[in-house]
């Protein structure tokens, strides 16, 4: 079920069902996101269910708490760019327009926090600490955004599927191996790739013993030799 302009689901009773929930919702936030608490509405979204669409109103923002959100943009012949994915404590959907300008799905179960910006904007000015943290991830925000401007406009398909996995190890705190929740083609809308790009690419990194995986469509990777990963990112021949 959907209300309102956010298309947002209405399960804002919900409460930790299994031990992974609940060390995520236990999990060390800064004191300043945590006083965020106190005007969120939790909700839960199904595989595929989309939490905005393009066009609606821009009158709230999300954090994760279980799960991987991709945030999506359509192009005018139908092409699909995947501009983020947001995993567990990553925030989305701020905006300084009145309107979203693309939309954001659920790649997997997922439980997120829905902020009023309203209330948001209310708690912020009678708390100045909550201004200091969202100027933070702002400004990693802001590096981030850099960096894929860097991926998309200068690196080779191996470099940028190098980068990827990387990326996704570091941002999930992974060592040795990790289950990617997205699509070969969602990495590949991601990375500017055609997914049979995306695909030769880690046959390769499986090939040369970088990566390891129980099969062809298999998204649990094991990272095999890191050191070779990062030449590969740094473009290193």
């Amino acid at each position: 079920m959907y209300i309102g302009s956010d298309n947002y689901a209405s399960d804002t009773t919900f409460k930790p069902t299994d031990s992974s929930e609940t060390a995520v919702l236990n999990s060390n936030q800064p004191d300043t996101l945590v006083t965020f608490e106190q005007i969120g509405a939790r909700l839960r979204f199904k595989r595929g269910q989309m939490i905005y669409a393009d066009g609606d109103m821009a009158d709230s923002w999300y954090r994760v708490v279980l799960g991987t959100v991709r945030i999506c943009n359509l192009l005018r012949d139908g092409r699909r760019h995947i501009a983020q994915f947001s995993f567990p404590g990553d925030c989305f959907g701020l905006s300084a327009f009145a309107t979203r300008a693309g939309s954001a799905e659920a790649i997997d179960e997922v439980v997120v926090t829905r902020y009023s910006k309203r209330d948001a904007d209310s708690l912020i000015d009678e708390n100045p600490r909550l201004a200091r943290e969202l100027y933070n991830q702002t400004l990693c925000e802001l590096a981030n955004t850099q960096w894929r401007t860097l991926l998309l406009g200068r690196m080779y398909a191996s470099e940028r599927v190098a980068s990827f996995l990387i990326e996704v190890f570091n941002r999930r705190d992974a060592r040795h191996t990790l289950d990617l929740p997205m699509t070969r083609y969602d990495i590949a809308d991601y990375l500017g790739l055609t997914l049979e790009t995306v695909c030769r690419e880690l046959t390769a990194l499986k090939r040369d013993g970088v990566i390891a995986s129980s099969g062809g469509r298999s998204k649990r990777i094991e990272l095999r030799n890191q050191d070779a990963l990062k030449t590969l990112c740094e473009g290193v021949r």
